[in-house]
């Protein structure tokens, strides 16, 4: 027991740690972005990008985010593979729909996070063309800051999940417990020794026998 409770603290701890960077380095990308002020152009065809950490602030938000929706979904196992779970515990529903909105909003966090660290990779000179002409295209305001909110919220909703799904585990190992049978006392007469040591049997002779029953 003081085992499985060491081994959710630690979880909870890394994934919350992990769902913490991942938001922090969301937000520094969000402050660091590349804005359309700061680009220059020599030409109506070509642009100029700063360089800035966006990207790699990004990139690390993204797979922050990815490690902890791992480290979650490893400790908790296959949620359908519980056979009979559901049925006995009360709040499984609950338990599922954090399990879902937490797999939905890691999608889109890590959607948006690769995304917007891919256009803040932009130096140089580049432009993009497309059809009636050149654009040159940075993040806008409030994606990686939106992705930091999701990638926070799934990891609550991912160590919620995880809780819920312990303690229905550990309510069904108690009770299965208390409602153990016992099993019955054993009834029965126990067998002793033979106090003494049997004697070896006496022979006698059959003449001696025939005479003891004529006299």
């Amino acid at each position: 027991m003081e085992a499985e409770r060491r081994k959710v603290i630690l979880v909870c701890c890394v994934v919350g740690f992990l769902g913490l960077l991942s938001a922090a380095t969301g937000f520094a990308a969000e402050a660091k972005r590349i804005k359309g002020e700061q680009l220059q152009f020599p030409s109506p065809e070509e642009c100029i990008y700063p360089r800035s950490p966006a990207a790699g602030l990004g990139l690390t938000a993204a797979v922050a985010l990815m490690i902890a929706q791992i480290i979650i979904n490893i400790a908790t196992g296959c949620a359908c593979c519980r056979k009979g779970l559901h049925q006995s515990y009360s709040n499984w529903t609950f338990a599922l729909a954090c399990f879902v909105v937490s797999w939905f909003t890691f999608v889109i966090a890590f959607l948006l996070l690769l995304s917007g660290a891919a256009l803040s990779d932009q130096h140089g000179e580049e432009n993009f063309y497309f059809g009636s002409g050149y654009y040159c295209y940075v993040v806008k305001p409030g994606v990686f800051a939106g992705a930091s909110v999701l990638s926070l919220a799934s990891v609550i909703l991912g160590i919620i999940y995880y809780l819920s799904l312990n303690s229905s585990k550990n309510r069904n190992n108690n009770n299965n417990a208390l409602g153990a049978p016992v099993p019955p006392p054993q009834t029965g007469i126990t067998m002793g020794q033979p106090q003494f040591p049997p004697q070896d049997p006496v022979f006698v002779h059959e003449d001696t026998y025939m005479r003891r029953q004529f006299t």
